[in-house]
């Protein structure tokens, strides 16, 4: 038998989620039996797999030691050679400035360097984040960003943090905005809204101005920033985040991002690849404005934070539009 006391970074979620994660190698229907046999108890009674446990809560396990350990995940602890670019830190979050050719996380086959392995490599090593002292957290990222974009990724260091942040998110209560160059002269802001299908596939999306089967609106607000006859730069605020969304609804517009291998243009992506090296889409998520955020977050509302961009992309910004 074990008992497991909840603490901070397990509170406030329902039972059975917590049990997936701490026994992450067991099915969920063994769980769900473990419950309904009554060798799985909440603070001595029988538990439900929808009961909500908060810090202090008592979980014992009837199970074998044997079994116990067969179904629980060994945490490894990480160690990851990226070091992260830090905007701003405190007890709760951390604000990291992403290069471009870095994965927000890590992705299915050979190992590569991500933004998440660095964090908590880093956490690890400023003794905040302590592998096996943790049941089931994970120090996590709220936001991703595509491989080929840099900007603001948003690391939560605690369970409560990445609960908040996330449904400030979903509420659409932060505010995300990118920077971006594209190919055309946009006069005035606007906002467009269009329907944007993923083709797995092929790693693609469609955007149409028509809604079809399994399509997902998006709105995009675009701004102008400064233009010339041939290019303009933009800032864009993410109404919604769809993958690939900013790329794909702008050349649906007709302004492909310049740089972009997938939606771009090929005449305009080589001129640059030429003069700059510049092998992916201009794209920079430079600003994140926090709103709507619950206790004990409150005190990062309506607090603005930005991050700089490479020398290349400020090099090709100021070619474009800072001409004497």
């Amino acid at each position: 038998m074990r008992e497991i006391i909840v603490d901070k970074n397990e509170s406030n979620q329902r039972l059975d989620r917590f049990l997936k994660k701490y026994l992450a190698n067991a099915t969920q229907g063994f769980i769900y039996k473990m419950l309904r046999k009554k060798n799985i108890k909440l603070n001595g009674k029988k538990a439900n797999p929808e009961d909500t446990i908060i810090e202090g809560d008592l979980i014992q396990l009837f199970l074998s030691d044997e079994t116990i350990h067969k179904f629980i995940a060994i945490k490894e602890e990480i160690k990851s050679n990226l070091i992260p670019s830090i905007i701003y830190e405190d007890e709760n979050i951390i604000l990291i400035n992403k290069n471009v050719g870095i994965l927000s996380h890590g992705a299915g086959g050979a190992y590569e360097e991500n933004v998440v392995d660095s964090m908590i490599s880093y956490l690890i090593e400023k003794g905040e984040y302590i592998p096996r002292l943790e049941k089931t957290f994970t120090p996590a990222i709220c936001n991703r960003l595509d491989r080929n974009t840099s900007g603001i990724v948003i690391g939560a260091k605690n369970y409560q943090s990445l609960k908040i942040i996330n449904q400030a998110i979903k509420e659409k209560s932060v505010r995300k905005f990118y920077k971006t160059i594209v190919k055309g002269k946009i006069k005035k802001d606007f906002l467009s809204e269009a329907y944007l299908s993923k083709d797995d596939e092929r790693n693609i999306v469609n955007v149409s101005n028509v809604e079809f089967e399994d399509s997902k609106k998006i709105e995009t607000f675009i701004k102008v920033i400064k233009t010339n006859e041939e290019y303009s730069l933009l800032e864009i605020e993410l109404i919604t985040g769809r993958t690939h969304q900013i790329r794909s609804h702008l050349n649906s517009l007709g302004y492909p991002v310049i740089g972009d291998r997938k939606y771009g243009d090929n005449k305009v992506n080589k001129l640059f690849n030429k003069k700059y090296e510049l092998d992916n889409q201009w794209l920079h998520g430079y600003r994140i404005e926090f709103n709507g955020l619950k206790n004990p977050l409150e005190y990062l509302n309506c607090k603005l934070y930005e991050a700089s961009m490479s020398d290349k992309y400020l090099r090709i910004e100021k070619d474009l539009f800072d001409r004497s």
